[in-house]
């Protein structure tokens, strides 16, 4: 992932080593680690958290189980490399469910009282206002440049993570891509689209770029993804 303030610091001292952890504290770390790295190997998770082979495996094997995390899909190999990829894990809907969605009966019913008195427009007006309180403090793009862009798309990252979501960036190709590990409003979102219309917008207005939404958790996908494209003379090195 490009850019550590844009998630969650890293977890520090193994969880092997902190006194008194038993086998549910190590299961949440497992847990916390698939949401906020995930797709991510078990000897990533292994190094991270200061556990062996058959640890990681152990607790991969009972979140598969109970269906919380599952295997990714294999990514598209370029070239020839010797040697099968090793295996990525990531959460499920069922897994991120289970982490709790606060209010949410209370919220969808407000909703529906809001879309009953007012119509679609103050659904959509609450919408951005929720939003831009998320990304108020968050200066828009001026110069256009990559490097501009790129410095705004993790701030904007870092404002969700603060806000519950878990998010981060990282570079595919000539762009960079906004990934939401986690929507605490998931379940409202999927009966009111309008909460990730608004998002989109005030992607777009605050990057000054034309942005693509490839995947929502609202949908059912594994995570969050938005498309940011960054002008090719001015890509970084990485």
């Amino acid at each position: 992932m490009h850019g550590e303030r844009a998630g969650h610091p890293p977890v520090g001292l193994p969880v092997a080593q902190v006194p008194g952890a038993h086998e549910g504290q190590t299961r949440a770390a497992v847990v916390q680690l698939l949401l906020e790295e995930g797709p991510i190997t078990a000897t990533e998770i292994g190094a991270r958290l200061g556990l062996s082979a058959a640890g990681v495996r152990r607790h991969l094997d009972a979140l598969i189980d109970t269906g919380e995390a599952q295997a990714a899909p294999a990514p598209r190999r370029e070239g020839r490399g010797r040697g099968r990829p090793a295996r990525r894990f990531q959460l499920t809907a069922v897994g991120r469910a289970r982490l709790g969605h606060s209010y949410d009966d209370l919220a969808s019913a407000a909703m529906r009282h809001l879309r009953e008195v007012g119509g679609e427009a103050a659904v959509e007006d609450f919408a951005r206002r929720r939003v831009q309180s998320l990304l108020g403090g968050v200066a828009p793009v001026e110069s256009g440049s990559g490097a501009e862009i790129e410095d705004t798309a993790e701030d904007i990252a870092a404002a969700f993570t603060d806000a519950g979501f878990a998010a981060s960036t990282r570079r595919v190709g000539t762009g960079v891509q906004i990934c939401q590990h986690h929507c605490p409003v998931s379940h409202v979102a999927e009966q009111f689209p309008e909460l990730c219309e608004a998002e989109l917008e005030a992607f777009t207005r605050i990057l000054g770029t034309h942005v693509q939404r490839l995947a929502t958790i609202a949908n059912g996908d594994s995570f969050c993804t938005t498309h940011v494209p960054v002008p090719p003379s001015d890509t970084r090195k990485t």
